[in-house]
């Protein structure tokens, strides 16, 4: 089986599994970018979060959190008031946490020069840690991710450790987190759409260079070849 036929596969028993995410569907704030992805045939998507505010209950006295030792004690995938988190730091009996993550995409590529080009997207739409890996079974995976995350502790031993003004200043700041997640995100699909465009500019160039009763000029050398995003991941 060929490199595109086993890609088809994989597409089409991602795309037809189960959702066993916590929440059990794709976020309602990325879905119409999850379905752009998937409409097109060099992506699907494996993974995603549209970004969110969270309150976690971890465990006291633990050195190693992990999910299954925690109680969520609140999640928003939009922006959340500091009543919010008051309320639920009512329910904390261990060492609370509040965290935002940022949005987070999982896909799998065609080729690398797909990876390539939504590597450069995701840059460029200020997704500046994201990457590209290679599986021995010839898997592309592209994982577009960024780093403005916050992760506060705010209690211990259900004990809460910060005055409720400093919850409130937390609270502006991760909306203003989601805010700028949301533009970055906005970003992605204008820069996603423009690069499309250039890239279906540039085939239809290089068939016109290939035409012998064809007159042609140099072309436009404002437009970037994939190749020189290669520097992207150095």
């Amino acid at each position: 089986m060929d490199g595109n036929s086993l890609f088809i596969q994989w597409k089409k028993q991602c795309l037809n599994k189960l959702d066993l995410s916590k929440k059990g569907s794709v976020d309602e704030g990325i879905e119409h970018v999850v379905s752009l992805l998937n409409s097109c045939e060099e992506y699907f998507t494996t993974s995603s979060c549209s970004g969110r505010i969270i309150l976690i209950d971890g465990v006291s006295q633990s050195s190693d959190v992990q999910k299954q030792n925690c109680v969520w004690l609140f999640v928003s995938h939009q922006k959340c008031t500091s009543d919010d988190l008051m309320s639920a730091l009512a329910g904390c009996c261990g060492d609370a946490v509040l965290k935002f993550e940022p949005f987070v995409l999982h896909l799998q590529c065609r080729r690398l020069e797909d990876a390539q080009l939504m590597h450069f997207v995701s840059i460029n739409s200020g997704f500046r840690n994201s990457g590209v890996t290679v599986g021995k079974t010839g898997k592309i995976i592209m994982a577009v991710r960024s780093t403005h995350g916050l992760e506060v502790p705010l209690s211990h031993d259900g004990k809460l450790l910060v005055q409720q003004e400093y919850i409130a200043f937390l609270t502006q700041v991760a909306n203003q987190k989601m805010e700028e997640n949301r533009r970055r995100i906005h970003r992605s699909e204008e820069e996603k759409e423009e690069r499309k465009k250039i890239s279906v500019y540039k085939r239809r160039r290089k068939r016109e260079r290939h035409q012998p009763d064809c007159s042609h000029g140099d072309g436009d050398s404002s437009v970037p070849d994939l190749d020189d995003c290669l520097d992207l991941f150095t």
